[in-house]
C-alpha cells in the first residue's frame, strides 16, 4: 500500500469517493437521493462515511450509469430486482463458469475464427451476468 493510501476496507469520506470515481460530490449525494440502498454513515455536520459495501455499491452505480448507459430509473429496477440479501454486495462467482470445451469441428469462418466456440462463450457471460 503506497502512502497515504487507504486499506481497501477503510472508511472513506465523500471527496476522496468522488475523486475515486471521477465524480462530483454533488452527484453522489444525488445517487443517495435516488438509491435508498446507498446509505453512507453520516456523523457531525451531516459528514458522509463511505463503507466498503457502500464503495462497492457506488462503483457499480456509476459503471452502469457512466459506463453502460443505463438510466437512473434502469439502475434502480436493476438494483431492485436483484437487491443481495444483505448490506454486503453479492460475492463473485468466479468459480461456478467452467470454460469452455474445445471444439473440434472445422472452424466456421475462413479466418481461423471458431465461431461455434466464441458462442459457448458469449452464452457463459451472459449467465455469469445474469446472476
Amino acid at each position: 500500500m503506497a502512502t497515504g493510501e487507504k486499506a481497501p476496507d477503510a472508511f472513506r469520506t465523500i471527496g476522496e469517493l468522488s475523486d475515486e470515481l471521477g465524480v462530483a460530490q454533488h452527484i453522489l449525494r444525488y445517487w443517495e437521493s435516488k438509491f435508498p440502498q446507498l446509505r453512507p454513515l453520516q456523523r457531525a455536520g451531516n459528514r458522509r462515511y463511505y463503507r466498503p459495501a457502500d464503495v462497492a455499491l457506488a462503483r457499480r452505480i456509476n459503471r452502469l450509469l457512466n459506463e453502460e448507459g443505463y438510466t437512473v430509473r434502469g439502475v434502480q429496477k436493476l438494483l431492485k430486482d436483484k437487491a443481495p440479501a444483505s448490506d454486503a454486495p453479492p460475492a463473485p462467482t468466479v468459480a461456478a463458469v467452467t470454460p469452455a470445451p474445445l471444439v473440434s469441428e472445422p472452424v466456421a469462418h475462413t479466418s481461423g475464427i471458431d465461431l461455434a466456440r466464441l458462442g459457448a462463450i458469449r452464452d457463459q457471460l451472459a449467465a455469469a451476468l445474469a446472476e
